[in-house]
């Protein structure tokens, strides 16, 4: 990890964005932050809050894909909002290589989760008899800690790589975020092997878990379809056709970003659809899954209602 005059390599400078629309962006970053910890928080809360959404697999699920997208959001919009506020964006090496790990390491979690929810569906769609054993309370559970160590797991090898490379200079980094295409390209060649593993890394748990979840919502919406009550038929398509919509806005970004031809080289494209899937879907994803959710609904009108009851009842005793 050196520079070409032979001092070692400290720190990264991340570019960020034109310093024109600096003020705007710190602006717009800053309340989108703050609207996606309250979607978030209000989600987690309501689900620990609520007896009944507590029980629920496709909640706990719910909750804790909340959760993800807070670390995901905090992983990398207030050090856009800090760059933006000052005049150099400099990172440190270790900090730059942390976030590289948690910005992936959430993003393959996020994946796996999509594909646990994907599978929650299925089964309670078509198999809703064998349902409650299959995805009990102590399954669901387990099935989320799967989640989350093994999207913790499976790129901690790329980036312990990447981190080992030797750096020659220049430590600018013509991002926001330290990402792995502007990584590699400060590296010194030859990189051996390297970028083909990672490249082979992020195809295969894109590749295995959209694989997954077409297959999964293909059969639901096939059962669907063959199902005569009209009424628990129009719901159901109501909750998986959101689903889909979340799946879609996430795998849609990645996909932009990391497996079309070229999208790594265009830094405008790649900053814009980076902000996308960092920052503005995480935002979207609450609303998606509760504007039409009636148990959610249901769930806010018992916690609201029982807050209003409490004062009451201390009134009434005092």
């Amino acid at each position: 990890m050196e520079l070409s005059n032979g001092t070692e390599v400290q720190e990264f400078i991340l570019l960020g964005f034109e310093i024109k629309h600096r003020f705007l962006l710190l602006t717009f970053f800053a309340i989108l932050y703050i609207l996606t910890l309250a979607e978030n928080i209000t989600i987690i809360a309501l689900v620990l809050l609520d007896a009944h959404l507590a029980q629920l697999p496709m909640y706990i699920l719910l909750s804790n894909f909340s959760w993800l997208e807070i670390c995901y959001v905090t992983t990398t919009v207030p050090r856009m909002v800090f760059d933006l506020m000052s005049p150099r964006g400099i990172i440190s090496f270790n900090a730059c290589f942390l976030q590289f790990y948690f910005f992936f390491s959430l993003g393959v979690t996020e994946c796996f989760f999509l594909s646990a929810m994907a599978l929650d569906r299925y089964l309670a769609i078509c198999h809703p008899l064998r349902y409650p054993q299959m995805m009990s309370q102590h399954s669901c559970y387990t099935l989320v800690a799967a989640c989350w160590t093994i999207g913790f797991l499976w790129y901690l090898i790329p980036v312990i790589l990447i981190s080992k490379l030797p750096f020659c200079g220049p430590n600018i980094i013509d991002h926001f975020v330290c990402d792995i295409g502007p990584i590699l390209s400060l590296a010194c060649p030859p990189l051996g092997n390297i970028p083909s593993f990672c490249k082979i890394a992020m195809n295969a748990v894109v590749l295995i878990n959209v694989t997954f979840v077409v297959a999964s919502y293909s059969t639901v919406i096939f059962t669907l379809l063959k199902n005569s009550n009209q009424g628990s038929r129009r719901k159901a398509f109501s909750t998986v056709s959101f689903h889909l919509m979340v799946v879609t806005l996430f795998y849609g970004s990645v996909a932009a970003m990391y497996l079309a031809p070229g999208g790594e080289d265009q830094s405008v494209l790649t900053k814009a659809v980076t902000v996308f899937y960092t920052a503005v879907t995480p935002s979207l994803n609450p609303p998606i899954y509760c504007l039409r959710n009636d148990q959610v609904k249901e769930a806010l009108r018992r916690v609201l209602k029982r807050k209003e009851v409490w004062p009451r009842r201390k009134e009434t005793l005092s």
